[in-house]
């Protein structure tokens, strides 16, 4: 039985959720749309470049959160599920988190998009164990502000790190899938680090590492 670790953007999912939550928000004339779409462009590239600043980033994603009333958050989530992340669900994704699961392993989905946009993605994965970037939430209102350590680079393995402690779990025979060199410290760390429709950097050190190089798509 071992852990069996999912990145979620681009890796199980046909696209970045996080980006898309920014850009159905634009649509829906929630956030100024031409300024958010700027933003929003310009922090995805920086994200794919491994130069993000991800606090930077949170004070913006997390804002609209802050602005809204849950109730209006939850309709909008809702529509945002349907209209934008059913059609970029995998199968060849959901035959890998499946095949893991006819083996006992414990499934895991670790991503940087904070677990407002993430728990019900994970969800029609069946995936049970989310570790995401948390929003700040008292007296039950967001405040805008990130909780804990953001689920990002080396801060995904904090969070995991973490869970293990926590779970008293461990990481022998592990398996980390992802499409991203910003998980270059998780995918160092499991025994079994696989690249899923990699990015150039990840491809090439993939490569350079022999490790299994799979497309979901």
């Amino acid at each position: 039985m071992a852990l069996a670790i999912f990145d979620l953007d681009n890796t199980l999912l046909g696209g970045d959720s996080d980006y898309l939550w920014g850009q159905f928000l634009a649509e829906r004339g929630v956030v100024d749309k031409t300024f958010h779409e700027t933003e929003n462009q310009r922090f995805y590239e920086e994200y794919k470049a491994g130069g993000l600043d991800i606090y930077e980033f949170l004070r913006f994603s997390l804002k609209p959160l802050k602005e809204n009333p849950l109730s209006s958050l939850h309709a909008w989530r809702a529509d945002f599920i349907e209209e934008k992340i059913r059609p970029l669900i995998l199968n060849k994704a959901r035959a890998l988190v499946e095949s893991h699961k006819t083996k006992n392993d414990v499934c895991l989905i670790i991503t940087a998009t904070n677990s407002f946009v993430t728990q019900p993605i994970a969800a029609l994965y069946d995936i049970d164990i989310l570790l995401a970037t948390e929003p700040e939430m008292i007296a039950g209102e967001y405040t805008g502000e990130v909780s804990g350590t953001p689920c990002f680079q080396a801060g995904k393995v904090d969070n995991l790190n973490r869970w293990l402690a926590q779970n008293g779990k461990n990481m022998q025979g592990s398996y980390f899938y992802s499409d991203s060199h910003n998980d270059l410290p998780l995918l160092r760390l499991v025994d079994h680090p696989v690249a899923v429709d990699a990015d150039d950097i990840l491809l090439r050190v993939a490569e350079t590492n022999d490790w299994p190089i799979i497309s979901l798509r």
